[in-house]
């Protein structure tokens, strides 16, 4: 099966095995499931109807609910209708992104460690993945120096994770206005995976995009998956560029439709398509 190779073969282990004496360190899996109070609201939706195709970019209540939560923590603010996509997951986000951006050889530096699926998504929409060794001397945290010797001409984005997986290292906010002025200097895009933002303990989680010159320039991936326990409702979001969300937007909408939501303010059941 094509699933027994890799991730895919993991997780097929993972689920056939009892997890009554075994603690998985392989998966960004939370150890409680999801609060109550949403699967609630999500039966509610499906007794109503709304079991449909949502707007493809998302619920306009939630792109809202979601431009209003990073304004409140990060002090930066996005447009709800041109600069947020609500997607399958962050990991579509990701992947999106990459397309969106990459044409076939540009390089994207990235931390090694890293989230298993990055070198993957980056490869798949014709990208070089370009490792940077990071190791316990740093506490594996990629720094701006680094990253400038891995700059080529044919480099196009730094690959950000923080908190990182599967190292768990978070990233100062000097350390981030390093990084910052390195993809200024060189006119570079950033994709920063910020999905584990809710999960710091002893420090403050700097958002990428609240940096000086950086919102114009960075793509930030969240999403509900590890702080609200979500991992299998499959619901992310991508904040960035009118210009690059809409690019994103076509390719999202001729590939995954539309994510599956609950308006925050009690959805409606969508008329859009008959795709697959």
């Amino acid at each position: 099966m094509v699933s027994d190779v890799g991730f895919g073969k993991f997780l097929n282990l993972l689920h056939s095995i009892s997890m009554e004496e075994v603690i998985s360190l392989g998966v960004g899996e939370p150890d409680f499931t999801t609060p109550w109070h949403i699967c609630e609201a999500a039966l509610t939706a499906m007794k109503s109807g709304f079991t449909g195709y949502t707007p493809s970019t998302g619920f306009p209540e939630l792109r809202r609910t979601v431009a209003q939560d990073l304004e409140k923590r990060y002090s930066v603010k996005y447009n709800p209708d041109t600069e947020i996509i609500i997607t399958v997951g962050s990991s579509q986000a990701m992947d999106l992104a990459f397309r969106s951006i990459l044409n076939l050889g540009d390089e994207v530096i990235m931390p090694d460690p890293c989230y298993i699926c990055y070198p993957s998504c980056i490869s798949l929409a014709g990208g070089v993945p370009v490792t940077v060794p990071t190791g316990v001397e740093n506490d594996f945290k990629l720094e701006a120096a680094q990253v400038k010797t891995r700059i080529t001409p044919s480099t196009r984005v730094i690959l950000l994770g923080y908190p990182a997986n599967p190292t768990g290292t978070e990233i100062s906010r000097e350390a981030l206005d390093g990084i910052a002025r390195v993809a200024l200097e060189h006119d570079l895009l950033v994709i920063s995976d910020e999905i584990y933002s809710h999960l710091t303990y002893g420090t403050e989680h700097t958002c990428f995009s609240s940096l000086p010159g950086m919102k114009e320039r960075t793509i930030v991936l969240d999403g509900f998956s590890k702080a609200y326990a979500m991992t299998g409702w499959r619901l992310g979001f991508a904040a960035g560029p009118a210009d690059l969300i809409a690019v994103m937007s076509k390719i999202h909408q001729h590939t995954m439709l539309s994510p599956i939501q609950h308006s925050p303010e009690g959805g409606r059941q969508s008329s859009q398509g008959r795709g697959g």
